[in-house]
This record gives C-alpha cells, structure tokens and sequence, in this order.
C-alpha cells in the first residue's frame, strides 16, 4: 500500500472516530449566540455512570470536547477527565478559585480564576500556553470570535485577547462588575453587566455602538437569536431587546412572584426558558413575552437550562437535577445529587456532566452505557 493511500484511510478512520464521539459541549452555554441548545441525543431516563470529586466545591460548567471533561474547581485546580470512566487525564493549579466556566476552542482551553489570571492551556495534556492577567477576579465565561478570545471581569473591562497568544487586542470598560459571558452577535459581541446597560461593541476595534439602560443590575448572560436579545434581570424582569430596531420589545414578569433572575435563558424556535430564584423554571413566548408554563421546584434555580428534543434539563439550589416536557412543563424525571448545584447541565455522547457546591461531579447516562 502507498504512503498516500495509507495517509487517506487512515484520515477516514479519524474522521469516523471524531464522529462517533457525537456533538460536543465546548463552552457555558453550547454555543457562541449562548442559545443553551443540545442537538444531540440523551436517554430518557439517566443513572449515574460515575462521581468525581473536587475538594471545596463546583460553581462552573463543565465544557465536554472529545471525549474529555473539563471542569474548573473552587479549590483552584483545572481537572481534565476521561468521559467514559471519570479517571484524570491531568491537572492544572490556577492562582485562585475557578468560578468562569471553560471554553475549548481549537485543542485550546480558556478559563480565569479569581485572581484575574486569564489561561490558555492545551487540552491534550493541559501546558500551559499563555496566561493574560485582568486587574480583577475573571466569573465570566469566555466566549470567541474567529481569532479573538473574549470576556468579563470583576475590574468593570471587557477584553478581547489573542486566540493564539493572550495579546490584547482591545478593552472596553463599564460601570459595574461583568459576572456573566459575552454573547456573540454577529460580528459584534453584547456584554451586560451591573451597572444595569446592555452594550454592543464592534469586534473588529472594540468600539460601543450602542449602549441601553435596562434599568437593572445583570448576573446572567443574555442569548441571542434572529436579532434578538434574551435577558433576565435583577428587578425580576425578563427582557427581549430587538437589536435591528434598538428597542425593548417586550418586558415579562411573573404577575404574584417577584425575585431575580439570575439563570441564563434557552431560547428556541417559540419559547424563551429561564430559571428563577422564586424556586420556578419559566417557559416564555418568545414572540409575546407571555407565559407558556411554570414549574415549582423544591428552592431556587440559579442553574441555566439546556434544551434537548422537546425537553428541557434544570437544576435547583438543593441539588435536584430536573427533565421537563418543554411544551407543557411537566416533570418527567428527577435526580436527587444531595448537594447544592449552581452549574448548569452539560451533554455529550448521551451523557450528561454536572457538578455541585459539594464537590461531587456527576456523570449520567443510560444503562447500558455503564
């Protein structure tokens, strides 16, 4: 056989394999627009497939790539696992806590700690490649844009670096700490923070084209489809911003229960899902802001929702892993983890990774995947 032909076969079986590991999760939210969108396949009813555990707790979501697991910790190592079985592959020490959810972009990982450092570490064997240092604690997910790496920090600035060296590129300050993940839209990125103002920012050169008071401080991180804005607030609001006509399009708040929203938005074809920290997940109308149906679950639901097929996976504060029926909100299985869960679901290869403020990081599949 010649050198090519070999070279060529070899090149079908790699592609194959790549395939067969199914749709990955490489970042908070799934996706750059941060829709909360699963393509994928996962059954009905979950077991647990195996536990890790991380010393002093879980806030961030894993990012699921290749058959591995990449989940920061509060205890300030960087874990790499092995999907299948929970074993390490390897470990990093960051400066401080890891509360920003990782991002895995080109065989690269992205994340910050607490102490402002920004890393970039190579996801086969966790090197690291660069690092970039923020004046203040790094929460925000970090989201990209082609070449450029973008996210939030607890010193007021947006930043967008480098892919390939940390450089900076650009930053852009605000009135107020920025918790949650840029959101990609188009070519410019949103980012909203606490001083209450959603700001689009052009890529290319980081200058503000717009700039909106939403009258509220934001924790969450907006989704963005068609031209629009998904939102939840601190004044217990929910907002859909049209970004073609630069307007508020509508406001929903639940007319008895008013508490924040802290949960990042799924949004599909006709529905905007949220949890709530009124201990309720809300299915919204996305063109009407009316609500569809609401789910009691047992406290509050800062965890972000993944939709997949006609269901919607949640989480609770008690540590409730919740699936819903997304057209009606009727719960059609629950997993009690016993421990507090602030992350939000992560799923590949019909698995689904999730950690909790214990420390006990959750593999969850069908039967016959153990």
């Amino acid at each position: 056989m010649k050198p090519a032909q070999l070279l060529f076969i070899l090149g079908i079986g790699l592609a194959a394999a790549v395939s067969l590991r199914g749709q990955s999760w490489p970042m908070f939210r799934g996706n750059p627009q941060q829709t909360g969108i699963y393509q994928g396949e996962l059954p009905v009813r979950l077991e647990p497939l195996w536990t890790f555990r991380i010393e002093d707790g879980v806030e961030s979501t894993a990012a699921l790539v290749a058959g591995s697991v990449y989940v920061g910790g509060l205890n300030g190592v960087f874990y790499a696992l092995d999907l299948d079985d929970g074993a390490v592959r390897w470990t990093f020490k960051a400066s401080d806590e890891i509360r920003s959810s990782p991002l895995v972009r080109d065989e690269t990982v992205f994340f910050g700690d607490e102490m402002g450092s920004f890393f970039a570490l190579r996801a086969s064997d966790g090197k690291q490649l660069w690092t970039f240092q923020a004046g203040a604690g790094i929460t925000s997910p970090a989201n990209f844009f082609k070449e450029s790496v973008l996210f939030g920090s607890y010193d007021n600035f947006i930043y967008c670096v480098s892919r390939e060296t940390g450089q900076l590129r650009w930053k852009q300050e605000t009135g107020g700490y920025i918790h949650g993940s840029p959101v990609i839209a188009d070519d410019a990125v949103v980012v909203t923070g606490c001083d209450g103002f959603l700001r689009l920012i052009r890529i290319s050169d980081g200058v503000v084209v717009e700039r909106v008071d939403l009258g509220a401080y934001v924790g969450s991180s907006p989704a963005y489809s068609e031209k629009r804005l998904y939102v939840g607030t601190f004044e217990n609001q929910v907002l859909s911003f049209d970004l073609k006509e630069k307007r508020v399009e509508w406001v929903y708040e639940h007319a008895r229960r008013h508490f924040p929203f802290y949960s990042s938005p799924a949004v599909t074809k006709d529905l905007v899902v949220i949890g709530g920290r009124d201990k309720m997940v809300h299915a919204i109308d996305r063109s009407t802001g009316e609500i569809r149906w609401t789910f009691l679950a047992r406290s509050r639901v800062d965890s972000s929702p993944v939709v997949i097929g006609q269901t919607v996976l949640i989480a609770d504060t008690r540590g409730v892993l919740f699936r819903l029926a997304l057209e009606t909100g009727k719960a059609l299985w629950q997993f009690d983890t016993a421990g507090g869960i602030q992350a939000s679901p992560a799923i590949s290869e019909k698995r689904l990774v999730i950690g909790t403020l214990e420390g006990d990081v959750y593999c969850l599949g069908g039967a016959d995947q153990q």
